[in-house]
């Protein structure tokens, strides 16, 4: 670990100018972790990845793809990519995805997706193993900002998913997507339980026959 990395805060909001903020994560771009800037303060989270954050994070991405083919809606799912107002915020969520016409919105060969100059995903969604409250509480107002449409935080140790639908900077919780219309989230949390006993192959052969119901 560098001395620079030694030295920030990891897991916690703090005062940053942007300036210092792009240099921090312009430094760290080789390191595991994802950052985040909002309001003048940033945030780094660094931690290794829980066993249980890794396969949560395949059977969902899993999931809403399977999805979307079946009911043939247009989707791109993006794994950890940084999307970007500059000098505003910064945010670079576990997994997110553009929905229908917006589907081929973003163009091959794109580095950091500039929000001054794209719209937001449809959907984003955050695997929260120790950052549960953060992802329901200050990272909910970002994405709400942003302009994000619908919002999932994968509760890890409860195997519970919270979704929001996410308009005119405000959120209301779902238990139905909007932006995936016949998507229960039950299903999903279903899907996340089992896969607390079976492999994720099975898992996926049982969501295939819920989504084919």
């Amino acid at each position: 670990m560098s001395n620079l990395q030694t030295q920030i805060p990891t897991d916690t909001w703090i005062y940053t100018s942007w300036n210092e903020y792009e240099q921090i994560t312009t430094n760290l771009l080789n390191k595991p972790g994802k950052s985040y800037y909002y309001k003048g303060y940033m945030r780094l989270e660094m931690p290794p990845v829980s066993f249980d954050h890794g396969k949560d994070h395949v059977i969902i991405i899993f999931a809403v793809t399977l999805f979307a083919t079946i009911k043939g809606i247009l989707a791109t799912g993006l794994d950890t990519t940084t999307f970007r107002k500059q000098g505003i915020q910064d945010c670079q969520p576990d997994v997110a995805y553009y929905l229908q016409e917006r589907a081929q919105t973003i163009p091959t060969g794109t580095g950091i997706v500039n929000l001054d100059h794209y719209p937001a995903p449809d959907l984003v969604i955050e695997i929260a193993k120790t950052s549960l409250l953060d992802d329901l509480g200050t990272k909910r107002s970002l994405y709400e900002e942003l302009g994000v449409a619908e919002y999932w935080v994968i509760d890890v140790q409860n195997t519970q998913i919270i979704a929001y639908s996410m308009i005119n900077q405000g959120s209301k919780r779902i238990q139905e997507s909007r932006v995936l219309p016949g998507l229960k989230i039950a299903v999903l949390e279903t899907a996340l339980r089992r896969s607390r006993e079976s492999s994720q192959s099975e898992v996926c052969a049982w969501l295939l026959s819920q989504f084919q119901l």
